[in-house]
């Protein structure tokens, strides 16, 4: 994912209305757009190639199945438009290689998540979070998912991941921080109710892209 503006939104609502709309209003923010299962169960597959036509789709179904079924999911994804897909890692090493050659296969990206931003991922999800970055980097995945509200999570990740993006959820309604987490090492931070509950969601993704500009001059 090239970077401009080190934002990515995340769309996860359910009317297909309000996320063209928002894509509109912000694609000269955002460097991608997220999508989940919300959006796609509720208006279908093609939303994705519709918003793609705003700016690149990240389909966030954090992908945790065997083998095939990971290559199957990967493969509607990429096909429908998405320029990239979020997997869990801790289906193993096999599944993860299906989603990355799927990946490379589209000329597509694959981010791992490595810990989730809610607090119920420091029950399972935290404790594995070096193994399943290391894997990640084992495995060739084009980057990593980690938690802008522990952004001490996203410094240790950047140890280990060296050079790989790190994509970084949780900024607003969560509590993180973007600056916060860009200084600690995230290459984009992933924004969503603070944007799409906006009156105006256009401005709050420009606000948002200033701060990011400052933590990186900062980090710099």
């Amino acid at each position: 994912m090239r970077k401009k503006t080190g934002l990515i939104a995340a769309l996860d609502m359910t009317d297909k209305t309000q996320a063209l709309s928002i894509s509109k209003e912000i694609e000269y923010f955002v460097d991608a757009i997220k999508v989940g299962y919300p959006l796609v169960l509720e208006s279908g597959l093609g939303i994705i190639g519709m918003i793609a036509e705003f700016a690149p789709v990240i389909a966030d179904f954090k992908v945790a199945d065997i083998p095939n079924t990971d290559k199957l999911i990967c493969r509607q994804a990429f096909d429908a438009g998405a320029s990239a897909v979020i997997v869990h890692g801790f289906t193993g090493r096999d599944s993860l290689m299906e989603c990355v050659n799927t990946g490379r296969e589209h000329h597509g990206e694959i981010y791992v998540v490595t810990e989730m931003s809610h607090p119920g991922a420091l029950d399972f999800l935290a404790p594995a979070a070096h193994k399943l970055a290391h894997l990640a980097v084992e495995c060739g995945a084009s980057g990593i998912v980690a938690p802008a509200t522990r952004p001490e999570s996203v410094r240790d990740m950047r140890r280990i991941v060296g050079e790989m993006p790190i994509i970084s959820p949780g900024v607003g309604a969560q509590g993180g921080s973007a600056a916060e987490a860009i200084r600690a090492g995230a290459d984009h931070v992933i924004v969503g109710r603070s944007i799409y509950n906006s009156k105006a969601p256009g401005k709050e993704a420009e606000k948002l892209v200033r701060e990011i500009k400052s933590a990186c001059d900062d980090r710099t």
